[in-house]
């Protein structure tokens, strides 16, 4: 499928970012990527092209303001003037937009609604977002109080301080809230859940979009390479069907196992061959990463029984994509989520070296929403 990625914001900015930096070399799935935001410095540090980065709210005396409400009578203000940036590039032929943002943060989540709803009325096409849930020491002093040792929150702080945000938690309340009935769908990823004890945002802010960026990439970069054309291809239509169109909540997962893929003729290591692989083995590198993808680690963490969809795509080198055990994984996932709204895919890579399989769980239930909201309860 063809994907526009629109960044808002300084968490979305760095996220587009990391996502066209994690574009396969032999499948492009991306149309265009943009970045926008209020902010002149935080666009001239990204690498997306200078024609695809849009700065606005110039002049408006709200462009140096936090206030929730204020950024989003900005971005209603703004939202046309967006939509006519994406025609430096080609939306038109993208099969869906996928927003990123970070909602703890007023930029992004002032504006994310405002240009979700634009993009709907423009195009026929789904409009997913992909949001950034903030930690609980961003809004909270003593999240990490009881930390010692030489990455403790006060030697991390004291090397790297970072200005406190106590509204994070309400402003991402009150943006899901908003995107509600707008976004077909709202991909989460939770910082709390990935930041190491005693880490500051900054400091794990690369890592935790690497993770992102690379399960999305494996989701939408869909079926075959260049060179390979897969069995089962995951296009467009089977990613609107497990996202829908009813702003459900997603969670992403992602297991992976490196894999021999050539051997050495008479142990010389003098010449290499495409190396046979033997059924049980690829069965076994297919079991193990389909299982980790299920039961590892989520960008949300839930149940995954809780799911209402679900996608499964097994990738890596054609050889060691056993059909049978592909197909046994799609079975487990049907059997966790229930019910018979699971497809599932491969996503041949002859120069891979690794085995994966990406998780999409979609309409999932998460207890992390609920103690963000008694959070910004708090804070209110």
């Amino acid at each position: 499928m063809q994907l526009e990625v629109i960044g808002v914001g300084g968490a979305g900015c760095r996220i587009a970012d990391a996502i066209r930096a994690a574009e396969p070399a032999d499948r492009s799935f991306l149309t265009d990527v943009f970045v926008f935001d209020t902010d002149a410095a935080t666009l001239r540090r990204t690498v997306v092209p200078e024609s695809h980065r849009h700065r606005y709210g110039q002049g408006t005396g709200i462009d140096a303001d936090d206030d929730l409400e204020r950024r989003s009578e900005m971005g209603e203000t703004h939202a046309e003037e967006l939509l006519e940036a994406l025609d430096q590039g080609t939306p038109g032929e993208a099969d869906a937009f996928l927003i990123a943002v970070g909602l703890g943060g007023a930029t992004g989540g002032g504006t994310a609604p405002a240009l979700v709803a634009a993009l709907q009325r423009r195009y026929d096409a789904p409009v997913y977002v992909l949001a950034t849930l903030p930690a609980d020491r961003e809004f909270d002093p003593d999240a990490d109080a009881g930390d010692t040792g030489p990455h403790s929150r006060t030697t991390a702080a004291a090397g790297n301080a970072e200005p406190p945000r106590p509204t994070a938690a309400s402003n991402a309340v009150a943006t899901m809230e908003r995107l509600e009935g707008l976004a077909s769908a709202v991909v989460c990823f939770d910082n709390e859940a990935w930041l190491r004890p005693g880490e500051t945002v900054s400091d794990t802010r690369d890592r935790c979009n690497r993770e992102l960026a690379g399960r999305v990439a494996a989701v939408f970069a869909g079926g075959g390479s260049d060179d390979s054309v897969a069995q089962n291809v995951i296009d467009a239509s089977d990613i609107e069907r497990i996202l829908g169109n009813e702003s459900a909540i997603v969670a992403l997962g992602y297991g992976d196992q490196d894999v021999e893929t050539s051997s050495s003729r008479f142990g010389l290591g003098l010449l290499s061959t495409d190396r046979d692989v033997e059924t049980s083995e690829a069965v076994s590198a297919v079991e193990t990463v389909v299982r980790k993808g299920i039961h590892g680690k989520l960008t949300l963490e839930c149940d995954p029984e809780t799911a209402a969809r679900g996608l499964l795509v097994v990738g890596g080198p054609p050889t060691w994509l056993n059909r049978q055990a592909i197909a046994e994984g799609r079975r487990a996932l049907q059997s966790t989520v229930g019910g018979n709204g699971v497809l599932g895919g491969d996503a041949p890579r002859p120069d891979g070296e690794t085995v994966f399989a990406a998780i999409v769980l979609a309409g999932v239930e998460s207890e992390r929403l609920e103690e963000l909201r008694a959070a910004a309860d708090r804070t209110a």
